[in-house]
């Protein structure tokens, strides 16, 4: 099976819930995990992380699956593209749940054009305005309540580890 490599993003977590999150992720991994945890601005009483990972393609999806539904938890999972899949993301917060996109080479959201057909449709039928069907599709709820928190940490930019795929 071919091997990626990909980020989670704890953007926010109560204390309590820290050394949940480190056993979810081990789990997934297969080994311990022990995060650096720093406390979140943006959100009294949180704590934020981030883990580099290597393995498996579709890694990504079972970390999502082993954080989604957490109160307080908002985190975003990243996952490179291999010569035999594409780059993922996912993101969720408590609110909207879990968002999951496929990113291009340039790191833009893709979208199915059949997902693109379906909401040109609904809009000429008038039942969804296409802006709105598009702003779902990429995403932007998720980025609009997570940026806060991505900005938040020291220094206010994300540091993102890029991994070259041969």
């Amino acid at each position: 099976m071919a091997k990626t490599h990909g980020v989670v993003q704890i953007h926010s977590a109560p204390s309590a819930l820290c050394p949940h999150v480190e056993w979810a992720v081990g789990g997934v991994v297969g080994v311990p995990v022990h995060l650096d945890w720093t406390p979140q601005p943006a959100e009294r009483a949180s704590y934020r992380a981030e883990f580099c990972w290597t393995g498996p393609v579709g890694t990504s999806a079972k970390l999502t699956s082993a954080l989604k539904g957490w109160q307080r938890l908002r985190f975003e999972i990243t996952e490179d593209g291999t010569a035999a899949s594409e780059a993922v993301r996912y993101s969720y917060t408590p609110a909207l749940g879990v968002f999951h996109a496929t990113v291009g080479l340039h790191g833009d959201i893709m979208i199915n054009e059949e997902r693109l057909k379906a909401a040109m449709a609904r809009d000429a039928l008038g039942r969804r305005n296409l802006r709105d069907a598009v702003n779902d599709l990429i995403g932007t709820a998720w980025d609009d309540e997570l940026e806060v928190f991505r900005q938040a940490g020291e220094g206010g930019a994300d540091v993102r580890w890029l991994h070259q795929v041969v």
